[in-house]
This record gives structure tokens, C-alpha cells and sequence, in this order.
């Protein structure tokens, strides 16, 4: 398995493999010189339908003697490109594991904060449906 994603043409446009880049947003690497010197080399732009891109952990999945080029992605490039390929059930399921990150983010100093304002531990666990002994383990530390 390699670090990098994988930019690759498809023969068949019609084949479900990989995602287009237009469609995953802006990527750094789409401007730099050397994807732009490949897709210049290979008569291309990049909306074309043959442009498709897998993550690093999918690459293996590249048709043997595609015309492909190894991309950098930055983090959260990459998890755009990974939900772009997850079927549409597991996408949904990790839109909902994402918010549920993203509101869980910074808990344990909320509840620390509650706490020292005065929030009695009882009524913490009841606003935020954490289990009492993790309010008590916040209280603590």
C-alpha cells in the first residue's frame, strides 16, 4: 500500500471506480505543476470523465495499465475522497459519526466547566446523558 492517493484515467467512464476530482472539491495538488504537466501529457483536464481518484488504502483497485500518477492529499482532503467513495449507507452513517465527533469534541471540559460553575454532578450526567462516573472522573481530573 502507498501513502499517496492515486490519480488515474479510466478506459470506461461508465465503470464505478474511484471518484472524479471536480467532484470531491478543491485538492491542492490539482495545481501543482506536475498533475498539471501529467494531465497536459495525457490530452486532459480536470473535469474530464476518465479522471478518477482513490485513496491510498484502494489503489490497488487501479485497472492494470491505466495511466496513473501518485497525488498528496492533505488529511482532510483525504477523508472527502474516502466519503466520496464509500457506498451511499456507510456514507450516511459516517456523516452522523462525524457530527456526533464534532459535538462530542471539547465534553470533557464542558463538563468541567458546569462543575465548577456550580452544576451539581447529578444534574450534568442528566443534561448531557453521561454516565455519572465519567461526570465524577471530569470533576476529578
Amino acid at each position: 500500500m502507498t501513502d499517496d492517493a492515486y490519480l488515474f484515467l479510466l478506459d470506461d467512464v461508465s465503470a464505478p471506480l474511484g471518484v472524479a476530482p471536480a467532484a470531491v472539491g478543491d485538492l491542492a495538488c490539482m495545481e501543482t505543476p506536475a498533475v498539471r504537466a501529467w494531465l497536459d501529457a495525457h490530452g486532459t483536464t480536470p473535469s474530464s470523465p476518465r479522471l478518477r481518484l482513490l485513496p491510498p488504502e484502494r489503489t490497488a483497485a487501479v485497472p492494470e495499465g491505466a495511466e496513473r500518477l501518485p497525488v498528496p492529499l492533505s488529511a482532510e482532503e483525504l477523508n472527502r475522497v474516502r466519503h466520496r467513495t464509500t457506498p451511499e449507507p456507510l456514507a450516511r452513517l459516517e456523516e452522523e459519526l462525524l457530527a456526533y465527533r464534532d459535538c462530542a469534541d471539547g465534553r470533557d471540559g464542558l463538563i468541567g466547566r458546569a462543575l465548577a460553575a456550580g452544576v451539581p454532578p447529578r444534574r450534568v450526567a442528566e443534561l448531557t446523558g453521561v454516565d455519572p462516573a465519567t461526570v465524577a472522573a471530569a470533576a476529578a481530573g
